[in-house]
């Protein structure tokens, strides 16, 4: 099976070089929403950042494909009715090989040309015992081929920082992307972190394996907090847990009384993640990826202490 494509005039890593913002492309993750009303807001936030000019925007896929429809469908409206270049996710969990081509088909039909590869995580529990769909594929690598083989697509990776929480050790682990790179894609994006050196030391074990995959761009991924709850259940759901600085200042901003101070969290989350910001900008990090929760009021506020500005609506 081949998906008729036409060459896309534009992809993530040409929007890398040619980019022109200052001081470097940052891009957004969004999550399909769950009803009208968080898909409102979505299409809210879209907006925002349509004005803000993004080198991409990512839409992911819920676990087990739990929200495969939506994202399908509402990757293929940005493609479609906005100026932004969607990346549409893609994983391998519970799917054959036979419902992932046809899936890649639904992106092509709707102008998507850029794909985020991913193995995906287990329904239920993301810690919990991975198994292979009966018809479907072990690895990312595998799925990378896959997509290559179905026609012009750009496609994307992800890579841990930490490692990822299934490896036995980063020496192991780095093969992987490594891997996956070799397979035909052209850049990776990585798990969130908070920890800059995490990010460095990746790129330094990727150069090592394989100096030309580690050339590839790696797109280190960030999360304005504005909750201590909701970060460090993020944090768990990856199997990782907040350094000790980081929990100790939001612990301090959060204070003793039953409820934590949610403003001042708030605050303490944006300086953290404009400090992380520009100490990557500082060390050549090919562009800033924001998660958002659909929210771009925090987003917003890191980018605006770089100057970057909205130019008016598209």
């Amino acid at each position: 099976m081949t998906v008729r494509t036409t060459p896309a005039a534009r992809s993530v890593v040409a929007n890398l070089r040619t980019d022109a913002t200052a001081p470097v492309p940052f891009s957004v993750e969004f999550n399909p929403p769950r009803d009208a009303e968080g898909e409102t807001r979505l299409w809210r936030a879209v907006r925002q950042f349509e004005r803000l000019h993004p080198a991409f925007v990512s839409m992911t896929y819920g676990a087990g494909g739990s929200t495969k429809d939506r994202t399908a469908r509402i990757t293929g409206q940005l493609a479609q009715q906005t100026t932004l270049l969607p990346v549409a996710h893609l994983t391998a969990v519970g799917h054959s090989r036979a419902e992932l081509r046809a899936l890649v088909g639904t992106y092509a039909d709707s102008g998507i040309r850029d794909i985020l590869v991913l193995r995906g995580d287990p329904p239920g529990d993301p810690l919990g015992d991975w198994h292979r769909h009966p018809a479907g594929v072990t690895y990312a690598e595998e799925l990378v081929r896959m997509v290559r083989d179905l026609g012009d697509f750009d496609v994307g990776v992800a890579s841990f920082p930490q490692g990822h929480h299934r490896s036995p050790d980063l020496e192991t682990d780095t093969a992987y992307p490594a891997a996956k790179l070799r397979a035909g894609a052209e850049y990776s994006i990585t798990q969130m972190f908070f920890g800059v050196e995490h990010y460095l030391r990746l790129r330094d074990r990727l150069a090592a394996h394989d100096p030309v995959e580690g050339a590839k761009p790696i797109i280190p991924e960030l999360m304005p907090i504005t909750s201590l709850r909701t970060v460090r259940r993020a944090v768990e759901l990856c199997g990782r847990d907040l350094p000790a600085p980081v929990l100790d200042r939001l612990h301090g901003a959060a204070g003793d009384g039953p409820e934590e101070n949610r403003a001042a969290v708030r605050a303490a989350g944006i300086e953290i993640a404009t400090e992380l910001a520009q100490r990557l900008i500082d060390e050549g990090a090919p562009c800033l990826h924001f998660v958002t929760l659909n929210f771009a009021k925090a987003t917003t506020e890191v980018l605006a202490n770089f100057g970057y500005r909205a130019t008016a609506g598209p």
